[in-house]
């Protein structure tokens, strides 16, 4: 299951590229000409928005004739998405649906690639991506991610509590935060309190309070693996996470510390997906 992309957000997608119609296929005379476009993998790519890139074409006025859903691990030379209708249609849908499966499909194999390493090394480990994707892409980038087999962390500020040390400035610190955690819980009995250490001790401190998750954030893996230790003898019913500067070089190691949950943002930036598309011209059927 993946969260949909809604029919305003393709139209927006759409608007943006073409607000005024295609001036070059319209001064070439070929809008009406008939074609296929295909889409092809040129490496292993974990597959995303094969749906949404399709209901491009639909909208511009072509057929979609095959697509590969979003999640399938396509090896080089995989077809993924083919079209056809008017070179009008296929012009205009077409930079579009590339720009969403070569970045979804880029994020979404980084994605896979880390979930691989890390429950490598740890099978139980949940792996989440944070809210750091880049303004007006989250729909997509939260599709991505699942597809590569990962879950988000938090979708914003409305639905989940995460206590940073910026939040606890304004309440008199950490242990003047950590007092009054027994009626943060009762005013929030259905969600889970989550609050980031700066330090072991910090970690320990919050695990003590109650906390449900203790997030360490940018700790080293062997500081981090005796502190895993310390809290699982002590504070059985303490959830741990790390987060910070973890990517596929290292989230092996992360993972082997045996946390509970890698918390990443290094999927959402980096090189797109290697795609190619080729449009030809064919007799009308």
């Amino acid at each position: 299951m993946y969260y949909p992309i809604a029919d305003s957000d393709i139209e927006r997608f759409i608007e943006e590229d073409v607000p005024y119609g295609d001036l070059t296929s319209t001064l070439l005379g070929i809008g009406e000409e008939h074609g296929q476009i295909a889409f092809t993998t040129r490496e292993r790519t974990v597959i995303c928005c094969t749906e949404e890139a399709g209901r491009v074409f639909e909208k511009c006025g072509a057929i979609i004739t095959s697509t590969l859903p979003s999640g399938t691990v396509a090896a080089p030379g995989t077809a993924i998405l083919k079209a056809e209708g008017s070179a009008a249609a296929l012009h205009t849908g077409w930079k579009v649906a590339m720009n969403l499966l070569e970045y979804a499909s880029g994020i979404a194999t980084r994605t896979n690639t880390i979930v691989q390493h890390a429950r490598a090394a740890n099978p139980a480990i949940n792996v989440v991506t944070t809210r750091k994707s880049f303004p007006g892409t989250r729909k997509i980038s939260m599709k991505a991610i699942m597809a590569g087999g990962a879950f988000p962390h938090r979708l914003g500020l409305s639905e989940s509590i995460l206590v940073f040390s910026q939040h606890t400035t304004f309440l008199g610190g950490l242990d003047r935060f950590l007092e009054t955690l027994p009626d943060l819980k009762k005013r929030a009995p259905e969600q889970k309190i989550l609050v980031e250490a700066d330090s072991s001790d910090e970690a320990l401190r919050i695990a003590r309070a109650g906390a449900d998750v203790v997030q360490l954030d940018k700790m080293a893996v062997a500081e981090l693996a005796a502190l895993v230790v310390d809290i699982r003898n002590r504070f059985p019913a303490t959830s741990i996470s790390a987060a910070g500067g973890i990517n596929a070089e290292n989230a092996s190691a992360y993972a082997a510390t045996g946390i509970d949950i890698l918390v990443l943002s290094s999927v959402y930036f980096g090189k797109p997906a290697d795609i190619s598309a080729v449009i030809t011209h064919q007799p009308k059927p």
